[in-house]
């Protein structure tokens, strides 16, 4: 296939350093979770056809770019994460040539189109894999993972207490050609996730093929998950703790952000900068802190890192504003934008987290006042729409759909739900697929029903249903996009002016612009600020004052 390359860059010219121009710093970009976002061929699961179909919605949202979660090849252990071929696309969601025909479309309607990449761990279907077990002790194979001889008389207990994200242990016990019981294997995920060992140079080298091989067929960059595991501390010492998964985001972790992957992304971004039209890299890394995830973005690394403290973070405005500062402050130094973000497919839908009582985490199982979660979460959108940076859209929120939360066990997917002492395993409430009409056998999603099932009354959250309607969650998000882009005070930035405000409320300014926000439960009188640009609830103004509604955000023009 040949070369296509991005659309130009809408980035800034002038003086300013390399890093600090580019069309990233300023970008929203859309998550598109492939499974669940529209059925091309009317099998049930959403597929790469039916991306494809629905990309002029993408660009009449306003969106800059569009991140795919994984589509490669792979058996599905854990929704295609678990990848048995970095360079095929799975026959579920199409082939090559459909890939290859979805990125030209993105790039003629201006879209750019981000990639999932997956280095941490492959499948146990890779080739790779395969060889190392089937060859056995002494291949040199085996050398590209983490396998270990075991504790005890016979080898009987994991190399080391290290857990799984999963839940149990981080390490499964392989059997030898000839039957007998052998080395283990690390997997910090489930078992069909084998990591790899990147201390072994054909592990790198590999990946830096690979990355060639998409930015040959023309994606604008990588989503790099798990960018914080590819390094192990030398030795796999003992973590001498259990209940691991607790201390997970708070310490370095042995097996988490050590400082020897940022050689790797050292290396990746030659690669990236080698290419035309401003290809980046977005790090997945949990960190213990906003400081820490900030080595991932220096100048010679990746270009943004999520910033999953903001997206953990309770609907209340001191917390808001103490989060929004450190992350500000963190990415200053280092020249990165600052990215936000409020829901993803791994966590609860923002709407359902805010309908339920702050502190019970980022996976929930209950519905929780839906109407109070709309409403906070239409607000939280503005918010977040007005800081400086780039922001991310999770499919399906600019409808307002909150989590799925009655979803029966006997439909569940998600491979930590099946493991007892791990993560949640919630996490399929949030990927139920999107309904696009008010009726249909899916709502729109594809002519073969759905996946996961879809609740009752779904239709009425639908594309069909909000489009052209004022006040409705989608046309919020169209007009709050569109605005952003326009005014000039928007977009990219390093910082927010802080002005006085109540408590329980935030207002700040940024050039011609402020935004207000009321995160209490009862309606604030403030002074008029300006002309009111966009709000998240009805407002009215009163003279020289004005009442802002509970849980309301409103853009006033200065």
């Amino acid at each position: 296939m040949t070369q296509h390359l991005a659309a130009p860059s809408t980035g800034t010219s002038g003086a300013a350093p390399a890093h600090q121009t580019g069309w990233w710093r300023d970008a929203v970009i859309y998550q598109v979770y492939p499974r669940s976002f529209a059925d091309g061929n009317g099998d049930g699961m959403g597929d790469i056809a039916g991306v494809r179909d629905r990309l002029p919605y993408l660009r009449s949202l306003g969106v800059d770019a569009v991140w795919l979660s994984p589509f490669y090849a792979s058996p599905q252990a854990d929704a295609g994460y678990d990848v048995a071929d970095y360079r095929a696309i799975d026959p579920m969601f199409g082939t090559l040539l459909d890939a290859d025909g979805l990125i030209r479309d993105a790039h003629d309607l201006g879209l750019r189109i981000i990639v999932d990449l997956v280095p941490n761990h492959s499948s146990d279907r890779h080739e790779w894999f395969k060889r190392a077990l089937a060859e056995g002790p002494g291949s040199a194979l085996r050398e590209r993972y983490h396998f270990r001889p075991g504790k005890g008389t016979d080898g009987e207990l994991p190399p080391n207490d290290w857990e799984s994200v999963f839940g149990g242990p981080a390490w499964t016990r392989t059997t030898d050609p000839d039957g007998t019981p052998g080395d283990w294997y690390l997997h910090l995920f489930a078992p069909e996730q084998p990591d790899f060992n990147w201390e072994h140079p054909a592990v790198a080298d590999e990946f830096r093929s690979i990355l060639r091989y998409w930015l040959d067929m023309g994606v604008d960059g990588f989503r790099v998950d798990v960018a914080h595991g590819l390094v192990k501390a030398a030795g796999l010492p003992d973590l001498g703790s259990h209940d691991q998964l607790k201390l997970l985001g708070n310490d370095v972790m042995p097996f988490f952000d050590q400082d020897g992957v940022h050689e790797i992304y050292r290396s990746w971004r030659t690669i990236l900068d080698e290419y035309p039209g401003d290809r980046i890299a977005v790090a997945e890394a949990w960190t213990p802190t906003v400081e820490r995830t900030a080595n991932y973005v220096r100048p010679d690394e990746m270009h943004q890192a999520f910033n999953f403290q903001y997206l953990s973070t309770s609907w209340d405005a001191a917390e808001l504003r103490k989060v929004i500062d450190t992350s500000l402050d963190a990415m200053r130094p280092v020249g990165a934008p600052t990215t936000w973000v409020l829901s993803n497919h791994d966590v609860t839908r923002h709407t359902t987290r805010f309908a339920n009582p702050p502190g019970l985490g980022t996976q929930i199982r209950t519905a929780g006042d839906r109407e109070l979660g709309l409403r906070r979460g239409r607000a939280a959108t503005l918010l977040m729409l007005a800081l400086p940076g780039s922001a991310y859209v999770y499919q399906g929120e600019e409808l307002g759909l909150p989590d799925v939360t009655d979803l029966p066990d006997e439909v569940r997917q998600d491979p930590s739900f099946f493991r007892a002492e791990g993560q949640d395993g919630f996490r399929d409430g949030c990927r139920v697929p999107i309904p696009w009409t008010r009726d249909g056998s899916s709502y729109g999603f594809g002519d073969g029903g759905s996946w996961l099932p879809q609740p009752t009354g779904w239709g009425e959250l639908s594309v069909e249903a909000q489009t052209g309607v004022a006040g409705s969650t989608l046309e919020l998000y169209r007009a709050a996009i569109a605005a952003r882009r326009a005014h000039p005070g928007l977009g990219a930035g390093s910082s927010v002016e802080w002005l006085q405000a109540p408590e329980g409320l935030l207002i700040f300014a940024r050039p011609g612009f402020v935004c207000t926000v009321n995160t209490t439960g009862r309606p604030v009188r403030i002074p008029v600020r300006g002309t009111v640009l966009l709000s998240s609830s009805p407002v009215v103004t009163d003279g020289a004052e004005i009442e802002l509604p509970a849980d309301t955000t409103v853009w006033w023009t200065v």
